[in-house]
Formats: C-alpha cells, structure tokens, sequence
C-alpha cells in the first residue's frame, strides 16, 4: 500500500498499512528469534542502495534517467548475527519539494520477512523530473520500529530523476570533413570534434559503420575528441549520441566523410634497375646508391608484380643508401618492409634500418633466438620478433611502430607474426640504409641475399595492405585430366611430368556414349565435365604416379582431385591422393569407412608412426554412381595452417588446423595408394578425375572454380 502526503497534513503514526504477509522458512540450524521482545536496530547507510547504487547525498547524489528501485538490508533485534534470523518489515519513505514549496511524501511498507532477506521498493513511476527526492527506511517488529535511516549519524539517501533526453551533438573534422570531398586516409588517423548542446552531458555514445558501439567520456566544457583510423576506402558515416548524467542518451547525429586511398609511401625502390647499374631509381623519394656488392637483374618472386631485384652479397660493399632519412621523424609513425629471400640466415641480418648517430633507430631483418632465426624489428632498443626464415626461401617482411599506441609490430608474408610491443623510440635523423645496420665501429649485420620492392610509409599500414603487399598469386603445377594415357603416361597438360598408371589402373573413356534416357544405357560418364574421361582403380594394385615430386610439401601448396568410392561399404581406408617420401606420406586424403569420413593426414615427419594432424569431414560413400567428391587439400607456409575442402567447402569448425611440422617429400605425386607401415598399401576402389597441383595456397573463392581457374603462373 503506498501513501501520499502533503505539508500540513497529519503526520500518520503508522506511514503505511502492511501490504502483504510472507513466510519464511528457516534453514536447518537457525534459531528463529522471539519477536516482540525488542524493536529491530535502526539502518545503516552501508546497507542501503538506490539502484543498486550506494545511498549518497548533497553533491554527490546520482542522477538517474528511470524510477529506481530501493533496496535495504534490515536487522532485528538480533543484528544479524550468525545462526539467529528475526522477522522484521521495512517502512520506506521519500520526499522531494514539489511546485509551490510543498513538500510531498510517498510511503510504503513491506510483507514481513526474514531479515536474512533483503527488503526493496520499486519508487512509483509519477516522481517529479530535475528534482532532488530524498528517502529512507526504518525496520518494524511487534515490538515496535527502530529509528530512520537519517536520524542520529545517519543521512536521508538522495538522488535526482532526471528523463529529459540531451540534444544532438555537434561533430566537425578538421581531417575528415563532412563536405563531400575525398580525403586520401586508409592508415591515417583523423580527429572528430564532439560538442554538446546542454550543459550535463558526460559522455558520447558513437560507431562508425561496421564497427562497434563505444564511449567516450566528455570533458568539464561538455566536449570530447575521437580518433579514427581508417581500414577501408569509402563513404563512412559516425553517428554520435550526447549522454547526460543520468544516462540518458538523446537523439543521433549523423556524420558522413569521404576516405581515399591511403597517401602513397614517403620512397619505394623496386631494386629492378638494369644490371652494372650502380644506383637505384627511387618511385619516390631519393635515388639509393648501391655499393660495389649489390647485383641488380636478380630473381624476383613468383606470383607477384615484381620483375627483378637486388642480390647483396654480405660483404662490406652489399649495400644501398640514399645517403639521407626516409622517415624524417622516427618518434612519428611510420612503417618499412619490402621482399625478401636471405641466402644465410646465420647470426643477425640487416634488410632496413635508419642511423642513429652510432647506432639504428630502427632495424628490420633476422635475428637468432633460441638457437634459431627469427624474423625481427627492432625500435630503440626493444625487438619484435617471429616467423621463421628459411635459406632460399622469399618472405614478405614488414616493421611498423604507431606513435598513437606507442608500441612496435612485425609482419611476415601478411600476417602479424607477433603480438603488438610497446617501444620507446630514438631520435634517428641519419640515412637510410638497405643491407646493413650501424654500429659502434661502423656498419655491421649486412644481408646476403636477394631484396626487392623496399617501401618506407609515414602512417599505419592496415591489415589489408598488408596482405595485398604479400600476395602471392599461386602458380599451377600440374593439371591431369586423365582423358588420354599413351603408353601408360597420363600427360600434365602443360608438358609436365606425367602420371605413370600402374598395374589395376585404366582409363574410361567416352568414345561411344549411349542415350542415358535408355534404361538398358547403363553408361558411365567422366567424373569432371573438362574433358571424356576418368582413371579407374581396382583397389587392389591400381594407381598412378609422377617420377619426382609435384609440390614442395615444406611450403604452401594446392592439391585437388575429384575422386569417387566405388562400394557402398568400404572393407578398409582407401588413400586418393598422397605425396610423401620413404617411410611416410607428408599428406594424403584418404576416405575413413569406420568414420564415413573423408581425412586429411598431415605426418609430422618422414617416419613411420610419426604423430599426424588430421582434419575429417562426414561423407556417405559413393557406391560407384555420380560424380563423386573434389577434395582439396591448402597448405599455407605463412600462417602454419592446413585445410581441407570437400566440394569447395570448408567446415567453419575443424576445417583448418594449425600444422608447424611441414617437410619437404621426395617422393611422387600418387593417386589411388599411401604409405602404411607395411609400405605402399591402402588402395583406392573406385575413380578419379582432374588432378589440380599448385604451388601457394589457393584462395577459397579460387577453390569454388576449380576445374574452370585459369592456369597463372605457367
């Protein structure tokens, strides 16, 4: 039951009938207290909360944007104290100054109840808005009632109702106006001005499109600042809401700007110079003068836009300067990479860096950790380090320090191959430098190998640009139609080894189809539409093989193959396709007939027993009808990752795996058997069709389209 009052009214006795009765059970081992015997203790502030919020008054009460709820923890006679439980009811009572000066008063009290259990009130919702309501709460027993929550040493609980909503805020960018203009911006961070239109707002509520909803918290003049770095190229919008202190968020304002492409690196050199050239031209920035060690017209890395670059090789001489800064303030960010391919990767190893009196203000390259190489960059002092070069072997690398975050980090091939570490840069006004680093007494850590395509960026280079400065398109090996098998040799469409059909192998063939709308056709098809037939495999010696190996199983590869189960239950595990060396199979996909699964097995070495990653994917068996199944199996170098695809699909959930014992077979491509512990055994009974072989990882857009992917590369 809730009472009103006004000043000049009776003060009641009693402020409220009981509203209802509860019942309370106690739990074994409490003793119930007599009640009557003595009045329950009077509240403590400690106890009380408005919202869940502690009880507080004057300049520290709350502001809150709904009708709170008021909770209190009341004591009997007893006072709470261990094993003994008295029975108790709350009388709450609040009061604000209405129009005019009157006072008003609300009142309510509660079942009785244990004073094990907490007492609450939800405040009736036709409280007065901006004014301060003021309340408190006192324990009642047959005994009689203790004293308010205010009286003696205690406060009356304070807080003000506050639903009127704040205007829209005002936004302005200096860096991303919102004029319709474009502003060149991936990687470059802007600023948004945040002005409110009422003088108690706190904070701002924002989000930029597709990304998360956040806070910002305003200052004492009721502004705030957001930073934003553009991932994308586009029209982005922000929409801001202001936030009073009762939490209140108003209505939107919408900010639309216009991101361009990030601005261009501060120097590029391509190191694709003519050879006996003894400088390098400069994209931007200033052309680099290369020592007596430098050799330009040197392989450049498949898969790429890159035509040639430099071969330095190690000595004193091996390097290229501009002989002045390219990132003119190293306390700024700034980000260095370029393409890699060491010829050593002993001891440490200079690509980039920039002199800092007698040492570097930053180095990119290699380092030893634990006894092994590791990628590494450094900035004043402090070292990321990752990835895992290898002798002969090309690597995207890239070094990136954000003066926003104060913190390092390196990428290989595309991807971060560290957490971010926060780093204290140096000064570094002296020359950039290509193929070594300075030291105490001179130049030192020189690079041997191959470099190519050396950027320097005064911004952030976004995850994106990353990678697309890493890509590699991958290059097709091999391609068997399995159509054709003169003498035995199924041939590689671009000349390539061929598959060698051994014993129980043939190829179907169709020369002479009949009406498949006979029902006495009973007319095999080729597996794969890019061509008129497939190879069967009897299951028992049938399979085929290339000579040497197709796809170096040490870096990223793609193999794929259509393969289909001649029986609806196999007796035993039937390999598709493999390539391995001696003891063991590096991979092979093979179909499980006690899983009905198709596995991927990836063998940690070339032993037998070696452990073995193994991704499944749930097929029914063919029965020797339709097309069958493509499996593809992705090895990608970069990330330690395999992955396996059944009909251009990979599962979300245990579709990859990180695999970080790849090693290089020697062994031929095979088709339709693997190597088990008593050497070559698990034949295929059934057909396959269409051999994909290629080096790098397929992308899964590429996978979809295979057979129909155009062969780059050869």
């Amino acid at each position: 039951m809730l009472i009103r009052t006004g000043v000049g009214r009776a003060r009641r006795a009693t402020a409220v009938a009981v509203v209802a009765a509860g019942t309370v059970l106690a739990a074994p081992g409490t003793v119930l207290a007599a009640t009557g015997a003595l009045p329950p203790k009077q509240p403590v502030t400690a106890d009380l909360e408005t919202g869940g919020e502690p009880c507080v008054s004057g300049d520290e009460r709350p502001y809150v944007g709904s009708v709170p709820r008021l909770t209190a923890q009341l004591h009997g006679p007893g006072g709470g104290q261990p094993g003994q439980v008295d029975r108790v009811r709350g009388e709450f009572e609040a009061w604000w100054q209405g129009e005019g000066g009157a006072e008003e008063r609300v009142a309510m009290t509660t079942s009785t109840m244990s004073d094990s259990s907490p007492f609450s009130w939800q405040l009736p919702s036709e409280l007065p808005d901006e004014t301060v309501i003021s309340w408190r709460v006192r324990a009642v027993n047959d005994a009689g009632a203790s004293a308010w929550s205010s009286e003696g040493a205690g406060a009356p609980c304070q807080f003000v109702y506050d639903r009127t909503l704040p205007d829209a805020p005002v936004v302005t960018s200096g860096d991303y106006p919102d004029d319709h203009t474009w502003t060149p911006g991936v990687g470059v961070r802007g600023t948004f001005h945040l002005t409110a239109r009422a003088d108690d707002v706190t904070a701002y509520a924002y989000s930029f499109i597709g990304g998360p909803s956040k806070t910002v918290e305003a200052g004492p003049d009721g502004s705030a600042e957001i930073r934003f770095l553009p991932e994308s190229a586009g029209v982005q919008t922000l929409s801001v809401q202001a936030q009073d202190r009762a939490g209140n968020r108003g209505p939107r304002t919408s900010y639309t700007f216009r991101i361009g492409e990030g601005p261009a690196p501060v120097a590029r050199w391509k190191l694709a110079d003519a050879a006996g050239s003894r400088s390098a031209v400069a994209e931007t920035g200033a052309a680099a003068r290369a020592g007596a060690g430098v050799t330009f017209r040197a392989p450049a890395p498949s898969g790429t836009p890159l035509t040639a670059t430099a071969s330095l090789d190690g000595s004193g001489h091996g390097f290229l300067t501009p002989g002045t800064p390219v990132v003119t303030d190293t306390a700024k960010t700034f980000a260095v990479g370029g393409w890699v391919r060491p010829g050593r990767v002993d001891g440490t190893r200079t690509v980039l860096s920039q002199d800092a009196g007698t040492a570097g203000a930053f180095t990119l390259g290699l380092t030893q950790v634990a006894g092994a190489p590791q990628w590494s960059f450094s900035v004043g002092g402090a070292r990321v380090t990752g990835g895992l070069p290898e002798t002969g072997a090309w690597a995207h690398v890239l070094g990136q320090y954000d003066a926003e975050t104060g913190t390092a980090r390196l990428y290989v091939n595309g991807r971060a191959a560290s957490e971010e570490m926060a780093v204290t840069p140096v000064a570094g006004e002296g020359a950039f430098q290509i193929g070594r680093a300075r030291g105490a007494q001179g130049y030192r850590d020189r690079w041997q190998g191959e470099i190519g395509d050396v950027r320097a960026y005064d911004r952030i280079v976004v995850a994106s640009e990353v990678r697309d400065l890493a890509a590699r398109a991958p290059r097709r090996l091999g391609h068997w139609a399995l159509d054709t098998a003169p003498d035995g040799l199924a041939p590689e469409e671009g000349g390539g080894a061929p598959l060698k059909l051994g014993p129980g192998a043939s190829l179907y063939r169709l020369d002479d189809p009949c009406d498949p709308l006979d029902l006495e056709c009973g007319q095999d098809f080729p597996l794969e539409m890019d061509g008129d037939g497939h190879l069967r495999l009897d299951g028992v010696t049938g399979h085929a093989a290339t000579d040497t190996p197709v796809v170096d199983t040490s870096g990223s590869f793609t193999v794929s193959v259509r393969v289909r189960l001649a029986d609806d239950e196999p007796a035993g595990p039937m390999t598709a396709i493999s390539q391995g060396g001696e003891h063991g199979d590096a991979f092979k996909v093979r179909f499980d007939p006690e899983n009905s699964s198709w596995d991927l097995v990836m063998a940690h070495a070339d032993a037998s027993g070696a452990p073995e990653t193994v991704l499944s994917r749930i097929e029914s068996p063919d029965g020797n009808s339709g097309s069958g199944h493509r499996v593809t199996v992705v090895h990608d170098a970069s990330s330690r990752q395999v992955s396996l695809y059944v009909d251009g699909v990979k599962f979300d959930d245990g579709g990859t795996a990180d695999f970080t014992a790849a090693w290089k077979s020697t062994g031929g491509l095979q088709l339709g058997r693997g190597r088990t512990a008593d050497g070559w055994g698990e034949y295929l009974h059934g057909a396959v069709d269409s051999v994909f072989a290629y080096e790098g990882a397929l992308s899964e857009e590429e996978i979809r389209r295979l057979p129909w992917l155009p062969a780059v590369g050869r």
